[in-house]
């Protein structure tokens, strides 16, 4: 019988029973609750078929993949619950929803039990007064799936103890996982940060400079395993534009996060991506896509123009100048911001170091000129490109 405190998690869809499998492997006795009846002993039964698999496959041991699936149940109700050392709430991306779950676990779960949420998107700050002691509650975003993926946002909101941070990061790096700090703010780091990564992508295409295809492979040429377009039609558009939407309310609707027409389109139109068959881009049924054939002769144009016209540069300027200025809010350190993007969305590289590597004032001149061609304040310039070092 393991002698490390129960996990709770509260959900049973693909990012619950990710986390749960994540929790077991690392010796937890976990308790999976789902509003749906059935749902939670269903997954119990997805996440050991998913490991007996890999068993099978050579990939892990079969008396290991056993143990593990021997510590995760089902359980009927939060109130059910065991006390727990963390319950991870994993439901929808509903504030009442997530609101009356964490009033019900905070009566019900004794003082010193962490509370944390796996939102994506919206605010500690709007969760925590839902629960009695309300600095025990806290963001943990793991990332899909989170077996594999080794990120996770721990993330503060105003009343969040610096104990409750430090336990919650040293939990999630006793998981396997790599903890980054945040603030409780629109996106955290990495939903925030990469908002310009699709954004100018789509803008280029709006604004006729080249088809999606040549467009994606000049992103591709610094390094980035995809390129934006045919990344959000993996996403599926209707998830990202979701996201992006989400961010730019909740900044007040500040004109860098605010939506293009050309991605609202896709969605209104029920071209989502892959998963439809079309989306930027018109897909196969062996899901191959003979439509992303870029033109290597305007890739080579493109990347030798200016700012305007180039997209590597026009896309790194955004993501350096998002970067920067939520460092300089306070909302996240430089290294972790840097280690958020590498891990959480594969970039080759951080956005502080592309920064120091293309120089921060020339990524201030870059947005100046872009900023002059396109006033409205997408691409005002943060102050901090004069300060950081």
């Amino acid at each position: 019988m393991s002698t490390l405190g129960h996990v709770g998690v509260i959900g049973a869809g693909a990012m619950g029973s990710g986390i749960a499998q994540v929790a077991a492997t690392a010796g937890h006795p976990v308790f999976i609750v789902d509003a749906f009846e059935g749902a939670a002993q269903r997954a119990c039964t997805r996440i050991t078929e998913g490991l007996r698999k890999r068993a099978a496959q050579g990939k892990l041991d079969p008396a290991e993949a056993e143990a593990i699936a021997g510590r995760i149940f089902p359980c009927d109700s939060a109130e059910a619950l065991p006390e727990c050392l963390v319950v991870i709430e994993a439901i929808i991306e509903d504030l009442d929803a997530k609101t009356e779950l964490f009033d019900i676990l905070g009566r019900t779960q004794p003082a010193t039990t962490l509370l944390a949420t796996n939102t994506s998107s919206l605010s500690i700050d709007q969760i925590a007064p839902a629960a009695a002691h309300p600095g025990r509650v806290l963001g943990l975003h793991f990332f899909n799936p989170p077996p594999a993926m080794k990120l996770v946002e721990v993330i503060r909101g105003e009343v969040t103890s610096p104990e409750v941070m430090d336990t919650g990061a040293d939990l999630v790096t006793a998981w396997g996982k790599v903890p980054v700090r945040c603030a409780s703010t629109p996106g955290f780091i990495v939903n925030r940060v990469a908002r310009p990564f699709y954004g100018e992508a789509q803008r280029l295409v709006q604004e006729g400079v080249a088809d999606p295809a040549t467009i994606d492979a000049c992103v591709r040429t610094a390094g980035f395993r995809m390129g934006p377009l045919e990344l959000t039609d993996l996403i599926g558009q209707d998830v990202n534009l979701a996201v992006g939407t989400s961010v730019w309310r909740q900044t007040g609707k500040d004109p860098r996060y605010e939506p293009t027409p050309f991605q609202q389109q896709l969605v209104a139109e029920g071209n989502l991506g892959r998963k439809t068959g079309k989306g930027v881009y018109a897909y196969a049924a062996d899901g191959t896509c003979p439509d992303n054939v870029p033109d290597q002769a305007k890739v080579a144009e493109l990347l030798a123009s200016g700012v305007l016209t180039n997209p590597v540069a026009r896309t790194l300027a955004m993501l350096v100048n998002e970067a920067v200025d939520l460092v300089d809010r306070g909302e996240a350190g430089s290294a972790d911001v840097d280690l958020a993007m590498t891990l959480g969305t594969g970039y080759p590289k951080g956005p502080i170091a592309w920064g120091r590597e293309i120089g921060f004032t020339v990524v201030r001149d870059q947005l100046r000129e872009l900023d002059a061609a396109f006033p409205g304040g997408r691409y005002r310039p943060s102050p901090a490109l004069d300060k950081i070092e």
